[in-house]
């Protein structure tokens, strides 16, 4: 059996080398552990510690990566999401029935509607050469028709300006509901849908000048025929006022029964 002091000075020893040998192998202080009595004892390995904090470091780093990547997708998502989400306000509705009242407007034109059959008829039978044939009373008929058409024509032109003046409140409105939407918009698909029912407005406004113009013009060009009719009726009038049969011929006359 070993003595006791023995022992120890064999422990001291095997304290010195080991201390030697972790000087040598990482420059940071080695450190031992015993347990137990006897020579039994674990010593430190700073290399095989090193390496496992290495290890332990790539592997959280790697852990960190796939939650960054997570997270990214996540958003991804409801960047998606958003940009495929529909405009809660529609003024389709709106703008179709701003449109059906013009189209309504046009088509209540008084006596030659806006269609190409009826224009055509009208002008066959009561303008241009037209307009000079019958007898005397049916030609003052035909004025007074046409004198009536006119003032119909400038009628329903005053309407549809009328109807297209009182769009524009609702255009205005509909328009500062648009803007307001598309500057809300969450994603590109709404700020697209707004912009597009901002262009339908437009249209709509277009169609309004258009029903507008088109009134204008058809009640100036009804008097503008209506003039040219008169006309042409004056020169049947002058051309039968003038035309004197065929003459003078001399008879006989008796006189005082003789």
């Amino acid at each position: 059996m070993i003595r006791k002091p023995l022992r120890s000075a064999l422990v001291a020893a095997t304290l010195m080398t080991s201390a030697v040998i972790g000087a040598a192998t990482i420059t940071a202080p080695p450190a031992h552990a015993f347990f137990g009595g006897g020579f039994g004892g674990i010593v430190y390995d700073p290399t095989n510690h090193a390496e496992n904090l290495l290890t332990a470091a790539r592997a959280l780093e790697q852990i960190n990566n796939q939650i960054a990547q997570l997270q990214n997708e996540a958003q991804m998502l409801i960047n998606q999401a958003r940009n495929l989400a529909s405009l809660p306000h529609s003024s389709l509705g709106q703008l179709q029935a701003s449109v059906q009242r013009t189209q309504q407007l046009l088509s209540e034109a008084q006596r030659i509607a806006h269609a190409v059959a009826d224009i055509e008829q009208a002008f066959t039978q009561d303008y241009g050469e037209a307009a000079g044939t019958g007898d005397f009373a049916a030609r003052v008929t035909g004025a007074r028709e046409r004198w009536r058409t006119s003032i119909a024509g400038f009628e329903d032109a005053l309407r549809v300006q009328a109807g297209v003046v009182g769009n524009i409140e609702s255009a205005r409105a509909e328009m500062q509901t648009l803007v307001a939407q598309s500057q809300g918009a969450t994603g590109a698909l709404q700020a697209a849908q707004a912009g597009n029912q901002l262009l339908a407005l437009q249209s709509t406004q277009m169609a309004d000048l258009t029903a507008a113009i088109a009134a204008q013009n058809r009640a100036q060009a009804l008097d503008a025929a209506r003039r040219a009719s008169a006309e042409a009726q004056a020169r049947e009038n002058l051309s039968q006022f003038l035309d004197y049969g065929t003459g003078y011929e001399p008879t006989t006359v008796r006189m005082f029964g003789g």
